[in-house]
């Protein structure tokens, strides 16, 4: 039982975390109340964490400020969603207590570092809600900071963990929507699988899910590449991949662990992964000889592959060079390829494909940033729960982000349409801002459970038909759905309606409903056009 932990002990707490979330994402996802398919905070959670724990395996070192530094960047590059944000900010307030520490922690420290990642989390949200991931975390630092009898971190962590689950037990009584779907917050359920995943891996009840690669398996090695638009931020010059074949009888598994610790102790960006059958290795290197002998050690090698990213970067550099920036450039993140085109089409620079049940990172959206050449960037999140994520992308990019808190595609549509390339970001960023908040927003799709919502009874499977706040319609047929919506959110005082029609939907069907919307609203100009989205059937936009 230890009173202390060190840098090693603390890496085990890091991993468990994420190795449970991860597990239990479904679980967390299946808890958000609203009954649209965008159940997404444990994939956010997870996906958050596995960024953190990625940076950090790639991290050499076992040294506690190391160890915090790495797990606290990769938190906020991969913070996606408004979950993975607070989620990101409590990791931030936690590692900054804890990387002063110089060989060991005690229990009183961490339980500073529990108090500075609910200040941290709190202060990250403009209202911030009771019964939510805050409330859960507050209650964790509340029990920390009065546990000063505990013999050992485990009985600390115990402890608090207890009272935490017991906070969170009460979370329906908070929100009444958690009440009445009789469930409790998503995003305080994920939390306490972070609090038992650093508890497991004291006890030795979990096994960590351990991983180097700081990338997902399908990424090609072009993207592997460190940004060449920053040649000075290339430590390792040179991009080696191979592949270990006919691997000796004498090779092991632990071999190829032992291979891949070798490796990043001499390059970054390490993939190495297979079997005893074909080992498939990818680095980051200054000293490529090295990284083929080491592989030499375990097998035949086929397929090497060696680039001087070095070069390449003074060739990228050099031609971009001859293009000054631009004054003003514009991001937006939309799903499909209709929505995409037109973005596209009023001059948006770059869309990053998200949405519901797909938010992007903060890394996503500052990498976006960097492949548009401009000294200012609006990004239109068009969705609220990546507002936080666009915000906080200003941390990780030297680029002027403009954050235009766009929630849905009709809005970003119509903030983009109202720049002006002649006037200033103070002036751009209010006539966005006037002109999106005058648009109504209507989306049509299916509940993914049966519950009672805004006084509607919606069953499970049902079509239901929502404006910007809550749900307004709930019908069987799209059709229905789509036109009831309408009857709400059209008044007088509007001209246009224009709906997206996503991939659950044919030209067929929009050659059916077209007639029907412009008999029903015969003073407005109605159109139709391919979106292409996921989930939803039509978004609709009534200006």
């Amino acid at each position: 039982m230890a009173k202390t932990i060190n840098g090693s002990t603390l890496r085990k707490m890091f991993a468990s975390a994420f190795s449970l979330v991860e597990e239990n994402k479904n679980a967390i996802d299946a808890l958000n109340v609203f009954p649209v398919p965008d159940g997404d905070t444990g994939t956010n959670m997870s996906l958050t964490l596995k960024s953190a724990v990625c940076e950090m395996n790639a991290c050499e070192s076992n040294s506690i400020e190391s160890i915090c530094v790495a797990f606290n960047r990769g938190a906020l590059k991969g913070a996606r969603g408004n979950s993975g944000v607070i989620t990101s900010q409590i990791i931030k307030g936690i590692t900054t207590v804890l990387q002063s520490n110089a060989s060991e922690i005690s229990i009183k420290e961490f339980a500073k570092a529990i108090q500075s990642g609910s200040d941290l989390a709190y202060k990250a949200v403009t209202v911030p809600k009771e019964g939510t991931i805050l409330t859960v975390i507050k209650a964790l630092a509340e029990k920390a900071g009065k546990s000063k009898g505990a013999d050992s971190f485990e009985e600390f962590l115990r402890e608090v963990i207890d009272y935490g689950e017991q906070t969170l037990q009460m979370t329906p009584d908070m929100l009444p929507v958690l009440k009445k779907a009789g469930v409790v917050d998503a995003g305080g359920r994920g939390l306490m699988y972070i609090f038992n995943g650093f508890y497991k891996a004291l006890t030795g009840e979990m096994t960590v899910v351990e991983f180097v690669d700081n990338v997902e398996k399908d990424v090609t090695a072009e993207e592997l590449h460190v940004n060449y638009e920053s040649l000075a931020d290339i430590k390792y010059g040179y991009c080696t991949e191979f592949f270990i074949i006919n691997i000796y009888e004498k090779t092991t598994d632990a071999d190829i662990n032992a291979l891949r610790s070798r490796l990043l102790e001499i390059g970054d960006c390490v993939l190495c992964i297979g079997d005893l059958q074909l080992i498939k290795v990818h680095v980051h290197t200054n000293e490529p000889n090295r990284a083929l002998g080491y592989a030499l050690q375990l097998g035949e090698l086929n397929g090497v592959k060696i680039e001087n990213m070095l070069e390449q970067n003074r060739a990228l550099r050099k031609k971009a060079e001859k293009v000054p920036p631009k004054e003003f450039g514009m991001i937006a993140v939309a799903a499909g390829d209709g929505l995409s085109n037109v973005f596209k089409d009023i001059d948006v620079d770059y869309v990053i494909s998200g949405g519901q049940t797909m938010n992007p990172s903060a890394n996503d959206i500052a990498m976006a940033a960097e492949k548009v050449n401009a000294k200012n960037i609006f990004v239109f999140p068009n969705n609220k729960n990546i507002i936080m994520s666009a915000e906080q992308a200003n941390d990780i990019t030297d680029k002027n982000l403009i954050v235009i808190p766009t929630k849905s595609i009709p809005q970003g549509i119509s903030a983009v349409l109202a720049f002006d390339s002649s006037s200033s970001v103070e002036e751009n960023t209010e006539n966005m801002t006037m002109a999106f908040s005058e648009v109504r927003s209507g989306s049509v799709t299916y509940a993914v459970r049966t519950t009672n919502v805004d006084g509607l009874d919606v069953q499970e499977g049902d079509i239901m038909g929502l404006d910007d706040h809550s749900v307004l319609v709930a019908d069987k047929d799209v059709t229905t759905a789509t036109v009831n919506l309408l009857d709400k959110i059209v008044n007088e005082e509007s001209s246009n309606i224009t709906l997206f029609y996503g991939d659950g939907v044919t030209e067929e069907d929009t050659a059916n409903l077209l007639p029907i919307l412009e008999e029903r609203f015969p003073h407005h100009d109605v159109s139709i056009v391919f979106g292409g989205q996921p989930v939803y059937y039509y978004i609709i936009s009534v200006e």
